[in-house]
């Protein structure tokens, strides 16, 4: 599988569309490197930049892109509301998949002795990618910002790990570039009812992770309290893993808490948007919304919504566009403009990008029939089958979304909601098996086309139809694991559902075992072609006591649902 790797610019400029199309153009030069974001801010004079690739286009790009930024800012007559040092003021890189973290630091030293060589910009390797402790903090790196560049570059302590170590006309035109490897890291915005700066750094200070400047008697006068090397001691804030300052944007006339969020794993998006809630509540001050700056993952959005589903004890058993919508609303991400997902959440951006082709799932109920009763060989049996198992988990997930708001039944909202988990995972997958049947026919096809004149040929094609018929026998042979599992839902729900659809669980399972025969069927006219006989063997076995399984949980389920409606 490919390596893919994120890379997050941010360049210093905010206002100048030109320019800033200019930058990016020069990512689209590079083959294999989806730009997929570019969030310009005009208060902060910045725009932030996402692309996503394989590691070595990735950083073509980025490299192209800190050229032309080079070329065309000078940071000489540059201000902001954001701290910065440079034109191109950092350029991270991010492992997404299939790659490590050590694995992604090389990609970043190599990225910025380059341009430190060849662009001669100054460069500081943060985060992982530090040759030492003490410049891991991007804002150790940056401290002082553009202002304090001429007399850090030639320092011994603050020299740039790449690059010129010279203030002349040059570096005072395009400053300094932080390169780094890091984790995930979500900007992310919370606006106030209040134009108070002042009033907004206290509450980020409140909540940062360094906190605020310790100080004798009054907290806001008093005496700065020093360690015994003479550094600043701070009272740590309430959240980790999390940067914040306060500042006034003029375009919408409130002032915001600006976090980045360097590893939601630790503290996640919603978890920062409720305690700066808390903290602006404790300081009169009303929390009206929130922003995303760039682009995030689908998780964040995933996690945010199911927090809120709970806190109203609503099951979270429902589809991710539905969950969503709730995080969107719960937050307050539409509040200073429309929140589209498919351009905000990385794995939407991606899926659009890269599936041109229409799938069988998206089409509606009526071209699916229309397509399946086609001269076209596909979508066939497979496809039907794995389609018949996404349907039978979805009427148990119905039955369970139900049963989780049924008046009297408040203090089961939990359990239920459980159980909507599990049958949305089983719809979801089976969802994909409905493509992937197909995709495992056009595999068999593709490869009986494949030249046959020369030995070599002849034996690569063979090669290709044995692994192309084995992938064909694998896909339907889960599409049966799935549509069992599923029924495991169905029965749940018929013993202790909303009495009132127990009939929905019982045809939900006469649809998931008629997707477990129908399934099997293909793995057998399948496993005829493979030479493989003794995964052959296997595979038949094993299909075979699924089969039985299943045909005796299914008339267990009839005959309760069957007692119930006779009650």
């Amino acid at each position: 599988m490919k390596q893919l790797i994120e890379c997050v610019p941010n360049f210093s400029e905010g206002n100048n569309m030109d320019i800033i199309h200019r930058i990016t153009d020069e990512i689209k030069t590079v083959e294999g490197v989806s730009l997929i974001d570019v969030d310009p801010g005009k208060a902060t004079n910045r725009t932030v930049v996402t692309m996503v690739g394989e590691p070595e286009a990735v950083c073509e790009a980025a490299f192209r892109c800190v050229k032309k930024a080079a070329e065309l800012i000078d940071m000489k007559h540059h201000t902001g509301a954001h701290p910065r040092f440079g034109a191109t003021d950092v350029c991270p890189l991010v492992p997404v998949s299939n790659i490590t973290m050590e694995e992604t630091v090389v990609y970043a030293r190599q990225l910025a002795e380059r341009i430190g060589s060849e662009l001669n910009i100054p460069v500081y390797c943060y985060e992982n990618a530090a040759f030492e402790d003490k410049r891991r903090n991007l804002a150790s790196c940056r401290s002082g910002e553009y202002e304090a560049l001429s007399q850090r570059l030639g320092s011994e302590e603050w020299h740039p790990d790449f690059g010129p170590k010279e203030w002349n006309e040059w570096t005072s035109k395009t400053g300094a570039t932080a390169v780094g490897a890091r984790n995930f890291l979500v900007a992310y915005n919370v606006n106030l009812n209040t134009t108070s700066t002042r009033r907004a750094n206290a509450i980020a200070f409140d909540v940062r992770e360094r906190g605020r400047v310790l100080r004798e008697g009054n907290p806001l006068t008093g005496k700065i309290v020093k360690d015994e090397k003479g550094n600043k001691v701070y009272t740590p804030g309430t959240l980790k893993s999390v940067k914040a300052i306060g500042w006034f944007i003029p375009e919408f006339g409130i002032a915001q808490i600006s976090m980045n969020l360097t590893d939601i794993s630790i503290t996640s998006m919603h978890e920062a948007f409720e305690e700066v809630d808390k903290k602006a509540r404790e300081r009169g001050i009303r929390v009206t919304g929130s922003e995303i700056v760039g682009v995030l993952p689908l998780k964040a959005m995933l996690d945010a919504g199911k927090y809120f589903l709970r806190k109203q004890h609503r099951s979270t058993g429902i589809s991710d566009q539905e969950i969503v919508k709730i995080a969107v609303k719960s937050l307050g991400l539409d509040e200073l403009y429309p929140f589209d997902p498919d351009k905000k959440i990385i794995e939407y951006i991606l899926e659009k990008e890269h599936n041109t082709a229409k799938k069988l799932i998206d089409m509606n109920l009526t071209e699916f029939c229309h397509e399946t009763a086609s001269e076209s060989p596909a979508p066939g049996g497979g496809s039907i089958s794995a389609y018949m198992g996404a349907l039978g988990s979805a009427l148990a997930t119905m039955v369970a979304n139900l049963s989780s708001h049924k008046r009297g039944w408040d203090e089961r909202w939990e359990e239920f909601s459980n159980w909507a988990e599990k049958g949305k995972f089983y719809h979801d997958e089976l969802l994909k098996m409905v493509d992937e049947d197909t995709n495992a026919f056009n595999k068999i096809m593709d490869a009986f086309t494949l030249p046959k004149k020369t030995d070599e040929e002849k034996a690569a094609r063979k090669q290709a139809i044995q692994e192309a018929t084995k992938f064909a026998i694998e896909v339907p042979f889960k599409t049966m694991q799935l549509c069992y599992e599923c029924m495991d839902v169905c029965n749940a729900m018929v013993d202790c559902g909303n009495p009132n659809s127990v009939t929905d669980a019982g045809v939900g399972a006469l649809a998931a075992r008629s997707g477990v025969k129908g399934a099997f069927l293909n793995v057998k006219i399948n496993a005829k072609d493979l030479e493989d006989k003794e995964f052959v063997q296997k595979i038949l076995a094993e299909g075979a006591e699924i089969e039985r399984q299943a045909e005796i949980l299914e008339a267990e389920i009839q005959k309760k649902v069957l007692a119930k409606i006779e009650e």
